[in-house]
């Protein structure tokens, strides 16, 4: 029997990364919000490896800490090791990644929720959505609980009709054998969604004592003590190490022996799984000339044994799985305590949502998260964080926050599932970001702050603290502008130690800072530098020093698409009326409706001759209402 359980301004259903930071944006922002969730013993639970960040996704979780949200204050209150990547490489690709303490994760977040003012967390299965005139009013859980409110944020994961597969066996389930979300799927289909059917997978774990670690080589954590949150003053310097070993020619014999059995070559998994994190038996398939594959041995924990074996998803039967695992060198007498499985689920195509990830169909309904096709904790918490954002600026009237490519990693990844879609779990990388030396590790705060502070995420005294890092920056950069340093004996005999070519005349600090064997320190060693400078200033000053002639590149190309950005397309623009446009390009404007020309010449279909058109077009209409 169905009754009134209250009302509210925003529900999220789900609390997993993408819900968990929905919530709280949200409710930090002056809404009353309500999260659900199947299981509150789930809460921003981890079902496949214990870690955070890395290329690319690192750099998000520092854009999510820019804007105000959770995830990295919670990973480094939470984290057993933290590593700095590619410090060998330029500031474009490094990228920090933590591995965490998955039970403690999980506590730190859930209470973090529970303790938030304006948010109530429950627990709850949500069937159906209530819906009028197209317009989203609330949910309905199995028990008829009818929550009302004026936005609705689903952030179901992988939970929408879930099915587990280990060789032949097959059944309903959510991750981690959690309760599978089957009416709400359905319920979406009838309300003209159009769903896609994806896979994911996970390693088997391990019993920690039962590995000889002597075969393995360790995977340490950095000396230095480092933080996803620019907040962070406390840091955890006790570290747990990560070992590395390598698949054998063992190991590949017993796999290419069950192929048959393996559910992705037996036509058992209907799904489509991701691309770049491919099953064991993928790997081995398609790189069939590769003597070994990288198996890294992750703790999940301080308090417990089990270890995550990242680089041996499988969904081969159980005893394969232990035959394959003691083929390994060091895991010959492990015990395997979760067996490997692969994961179906359902997914809303993502083309059906508008830059906001309010979805086209339905007004006031948003989605985030691996609901929208991705794959990764670092995805879902930054779609989440946006929903959440402009869930409540539409509850509070403000204007909704569209994060651009140029803007952060963020900006690409709404942008790549709203304008292109994705046939495949949709996973970030560098390269998909044209203006990568933009958005690196280090800026995300001289980024995004701004935006942060507006939408109500940011305090004051973080804000002010800001801009004073901001000032010290430009303040220093102008100084070494107006610096002449002349080739006397100190400068030329440092220059000569360090192998670089000797000055000939006096030159400006900054330019002699832009030398790739010169650093600020070595400005220090001359008197030439600021003492009292904190660290994170003169990486900033290094940074934009070296590089500003690449910056300077990126900011134009910037400029040029912007313009592009810039040129509007009414919402109720007739494309049939738009002679010349290819058929393909035509059906594809319909369908997504972009709300710019930038937006439209990145579909794929939309060739440059069309975009040419349609700026033809957009310019006629412009000069007729004028």
């Amino acid at each position: 029997m169905e009754y009134n359980a209250g009302s509210y301004d925003v529900i999220v259903v789900g609390a997993g990364h993408a819900g968990c930071e929905a919530g709280l944006a949200a409710a930090r922002m002056g809404a009353k919000t309500l999260v659900l969730t199947l299981n509150l013993d789930m809460v921003a639970f981890m079902p496949c490896n214990p870690s955070i960040g890395g290329p690319a996704k690192g750099v998000v979780v520092r854009e999510i800490d820019a804007l105000g949200g959770e995830m990295a204050r919670n990973i480094d209150k939470t984290h057993i090791q933290m590593r700095m990547l590619n410090t060998g490489k330029g500031p474009a690709v490094r990228a920090l990644r933590a591995q965490a303490d998955k039970s403690q994760y999980q506590n730190e977040m859930k209470h973090t929720l529970e303790k938030e003012e304006n948010l109530i967390l429950r627990q709850a299965m949500v069937n159906k959505l209530i819906v009028e005139n197209d317009e989203c009013k609330g949910v309905i859980t199995e028990t008829g609980a009818m929550y009302y409110s004026k936005t609705v944020i689903i952030t179901t994961g992988t939970f929408l009709r879930g099915k587990i597969i280990i060789g032949d066996l097959a059944y309903e389930s959510g991750p981690n054998n959690q309760r599978p979300s089957v009416q709400l799927s359905n319920h979406l289909k009838e309300l003209g969604f159009s769903l896609a059917r994806f896979k994911t997978g996970t390693p088997p774990r391990i019993k920690s004592e039962t590995i000889d670690y002597s075969k393995t080589e360790i995977q340490p954590g950095d000396d230095v003590v480092r933080a996803f949150s620019f907040e962070t003053t406390k840091f955890i310097t006790d570290q747990i190490p990560c070992w590395l070993t390598y698949t054998s020619p063992k190991t590949h014999e017993i796999i290419n022996m069950n192929l048959h059995r393996s559910p992705m070559y037996s036509g058992m998994i209907e799904g489509i799984g991701t691309r770049y994190c491919p099953s064991i038996e993928d790997k081995i398939v398609r790189f069939n000339d590769k003597p070994r594959h990288q198996i890294f041995l992750e703790p999940e924990g301080r308090n417990t044994e089990e270890v995550y074996i990242q680089g041996l998803s499988t969904s081969l039967p159980e005893e394969v799985q232990v035959e394959m695992i003691h083929s390994v060198p060091g895991l010959e007498k492990a015990e395997m305590m979760r067996a490997g499985y692969a994961i179906e689920y359902d997914v809303v195509r993502s083309t059906q949502l508008w830059p906001t990830l309010e979805t086209k169909i339905i007004k006031n309904l948003f989605t985030a998260g691996q609901i929208n096709g991705t794959s990764g904790y670092e995805e879902a918490a930054a779609q989440g964080l946006m929903a959440g954002i402009n869930a409540a600026c539409k509850v509070l009237n403000k204007d909704s926050v569209i994060l651009e490519r140029s803007d952060a990693y963020i900006g690409v990844l709404i942008d790549d599932l709203v304008t292109k879609g994705t046939i495949d779990p949709y996973r970030l990388l560098t390269s998909r970001a044209e203006y990568r030396l933009l958005l690196r590790h280090d800026n995300a705060d001289l980024r995004l702050t701004e935006i942060g502070y507006k939408t109500g995420l940011i305090s004051e005294q973080r804000y002010q603290k800001f801009m004073n890092k901001k000032e010290q920056i430009e303040k220093e950069i102008a100084r070494l502008e107006g610096i002449i340093i002349k080739p006397n004996e100190e400068v030329q005999q440092l220059i000569q130690d360090l192998g670089g070519s000797l000055l000939k005349d006096g030159v400006r600090a900054a330019d002699l800072l832009k030398r790739p064997e010169i650093t600020y320190n070595h400005l220090l060693l001359l008197g030439f530098g600021m003492e009292q400078l904190h660290e994170e200033i003169i990486e900033q000053v290094e940074i934009q020093i070296k590089y500003s002639g690449y910056i300077e590149k990126s900011l134009q190309q910037v400029d040029r698409m912007k313009k592009m950005e810039h040129k509007k397309i009414p919402e109720d623009i007739d494309y049939d009326a738009i002679n010349g446009i290819a058929s393909e390009a035509r059906q594809k404007l319909k369908d997504i409706r972009p709300l710019s020309v930038g937006q439209a010449s990145r579909i794929s279909g939309v060739n440059p001759a069309d975009i040419s058109i349609l700026l033809v077009y957009l310019e006629q209409g412009r000069i007729a209402r004028i």
